[in-house]
């Protein structure tokens, strides 16, 4: 019984994250009564969907075994090139023209990176902590303060915006779970978890695991010009900085969402809830007048204690006296992967 609960835990590692998702929501419930009205709703998921859209692209180049820490400094560089390509009375065509071009951006940030770890085997870690500040030079140099004006009429629109009474946060969570649902079903998705989980094993079966690896830091850097674009229409200008403290979040919904850190099992899914978590943890931070420095505690936490989860199962498994049960858990790991 123990051993099948063991394995439907980590087969369904997005659990641990709904249990924090209904506490924090309870929590919060408390603290703010008003948290489920119309304008507190639809203004918490406009604050948590750019964060939503850069970890989806952090969760496919963790799955894919690396990580990217100039993510955040993507998105800096992204929107240093939307609102200094608009001004508040640009049309749909300039709109569309500075999209394109912060999309094209945010790809080419992640091709670099892709051809880094992927083609020259660096490391992703030393590697995109490099690149972030080449990224974000190009914002400051761009946008050397913040400032910059979208288009007002656009921004009044997104804020607006609430189909069927809604938020149009949660719609756009929606489509980026079923788009990963559909990626996920793809042979690109069996690849990607498979050269996470084996690259080696990956590798002599005919997987192009240079191509996923690749391919996954172009799909983050979609995301974080995705990001960019949410926050920008969000605020209606644009700030050099903004992905500072951005890269370290999207790391730590990941890990919420219960993605493993050495790659080959995860989510999306689980990491959308991981950005609520982590929303709804600053907000009762700020309402329980707390010291803002506890949340920089709390990530940190996180971060270590899913790193050390693992091990300290198996530790506990092991002074139980049940190496059988310890064997049964490794191959399970390699069927999830």
């Amino acid at each position: 019984m123990n051993n099948s609960l063991g394995r439907f835990v980590r087969r369904n590692p997005y659990l641990f994250a709904l249990l924090l998702l209904v506490i924090a929501l309870g929590v919060n419930r408390y603290l703010q009564p008003n948290l489920f009205t119309a304008r507190v709703f639809n203004g918490n998921f406009r604050t948590f969907l750019p964060l939503i859209l850069l970890a989806a692209g952090q969760t496919i180049v963790v799955i894919g075994g690396g990580i990217d820490l100039s993510i955040g400094a993507i998105v800096s560089m992204v929107t240093a090139v939307l609102v200094t390509r608009l001004a508040p009375d640009s049309g749909m065509s300039a709109f569309a023209a500075a999209l394109a071009l912060g999309m094209v951006a945010g790809m080419m940030a992640g091709a670099l990176n892709g051809f880094a770890v992927a083609i020259l085997r660096l490391q992703p870690i030393v590697t995109t902590y490099a690149t972030s500040f080449i990224f974000g030079g190009i914002a400051l140099w761009l946008l050397p303060r913040p400032g910059g004006n979208m288009p007002g009429e656009l921004v009044k629109t997104y804020r607006a915006t609430s189909p069927f009474g809604l938020p149009l946060g949660i719609y756009v969570a929606v489509v980026v779970v079923l788009l990963w649902v559909v990626l996920r079903s793809t042979r690109y998705g069996r690849y990607l978890f498979a050269v996470g989980g084996q690259p080696e094993a990956a590798y002599t079966t005919g997987v192009p695991v240079n191509w996923v690896r690749f391919s996954s830091y172009v799909i983050a850097g979609l995301m974080a010009a995705l990001s960019a674009l949410a926050i920008t229409l969000a605020t209606g200008a644009g700030d050099p900085r903004t992905g500072d403290l951005m890269t370290l979040d999207s790391v730590v919904a990941v890990v919420l969402g219960g993605t493993r850190l050495s790659g080959g099992q995860g989510g999306v899914a689980g990491t959308v809830m991981g950005v609520v978590i982590l929303g709804l943890i600053r907000n009762i931070i700020s309402f329980a007048n707390v010291p803002n420095w506890w949340q920089t505690l709390v990530d940190a936490l996180i971060i270590i204690i899913a790193l050390a989860a693992p091990g300290i199962f198996r530790l506990l498994r092991g002074l139980g006296g049940a190496p059988k049960t310890r064997y049964a858990e490794t191959t399970d790991e390699v069927e999830t992967t």
